[in-house]
Parts: structure tokens; sequence; C-alpha cells
């Protein structure tokens, strides 16, 4: 059986022409084209999402940095302090004596506060140095002395010149960090401050 028994005229032609092109267009819009933005507007989604996770690991790098470079910065000097586990006592004396030296000098040591596993020993020192340069020579020592030690309230006077040759009478508050890790407590330790509350 014949299904065309005849020659298509020029009109069905150019209607099947046109049917063909638009056949053609609806599949390349359905089988190119959609995919084709729709993986283009998955790959954009997830280029903003990695450009934001690119940020955060940025900022976390910078923040890591700048760690870093605050602990170069401590660590690069010529001696960091550390805060030894309790009773560091005799230590501390000693260390006084031998930044003191021969100058006249009295230690006045008050009761320690705890507070946690921190123990704070609070000293009051006087001593007579025989110029300003070595009263700053003995508080530099101390600031940057092996233990961790803050320097408070001082004071200094100088008395009369004609008497004392330039004598220097400072009084300050050293008040020297320990801990309890690695410490064992005795009569002299009190309680936990901060359990009491």
């Amino acid at each position: 059986m014949k299904i065309l028994s005849r020659d298509f005229t020029t009109q069905e032609k150019v209607i099947l022409l046109i049917l063909c092109i638009f056949l053609v267009g609806l599949a390349y819009y359905q089988f190119v084209d959609k995919p084709v933005r729709t993986s283009l507007a998955r790959a954009e989604s997830e280029k903003a999402a990695l450009e934001v996770e690119l940020q955060a690991v940025q900022a976390k790098n910078a923040q890591l940095k700048k760690m870093q470079d605050e602990i170069n910065q401590v660590t690069s000097g010529d001696a960091v302090s550390v805060m030894p586990s309790y009773n560091n006592s005799k230590a501390v004396i000693t260390l006084l004596d031998e930044v003191l030296g021969s100058m006249k000098y009295s230690i006045n040591f008050s009761n320690v506060t705890r507070s946690g596993d921190q123990i704070r020993r609070n000293i009051s020192v006087s001593f007579t140095a025989p110029n300003y340069s070595t009263m700053e020579t003995v508080l530099e020592r101390l600031t940057h002395s092996e233990f961790r030690c803050l320097i408070d309230n001082v004071s200094c006077s100088r008395g009369n010149a004609r008497y004392t040759n330039d004598l220097v009478s400072v009084n300050l508050t050293a008040t020297f960090y320990e801990t309890m890790v690695g410490g064992t407590s005795d009569s002299g330790l009190p309680s936990d401050s901060a359990a009491a509350r």
C-alpha cells in the first residue's frame, strides 16, 4: 500500500520545512539549551558557595597568622616568664636576693590568695638604690624575671643629696603568680575562693 501517492505541493513543503525547523528548535531547546542553562545556574550557585567558604577560610587563616605572630613575639624575647607550681616561695626569695644584691632592703610577705588553680603571692618590697638607673634596673629585672610577676604601687623618693649621695628609696608591691597544677597544698594555702562562690 502506498501511503503517499502524490508529490507535495510547494505550500506543503514549506509547512513541512517550518514544522521540521520547529521540531529541531524544540529538540535543541529541550536537550541542549535547557540542560546547559541548568548546569550553568548550578555551577554559579556552587561558585557562590565556594566563595563564601573561601572567605571564611581566609578569615580563619588570618586569625591563625595573627595568633602565630603574637606567639612568635612573646617567645622571641630573651626570657619567657613561667608560672611555677605552688609553693615557690624559696625560689622567689632567692630571686629577690639576687636582684636586690647588696642594697639595703626589706621584704614582707602577705598571705597568698587563691582563685581556682591560680595562686597570687603578694610581697611588699622596700629598698634603697644608689641612683635612678639602679632602681630602673631592679624594676626591669623583676618584671622580666623567669617567674610571672606583676609590679604595682611603685613609689620612690630621693633623699637630700647633701646627706644621701642621691640615694633613691623605693617601695613597691610585687605579685608573683603560681599554679596548683603540679603543686602540693599546705597549711599556708587558703581554700579555693572561686569554689566558695
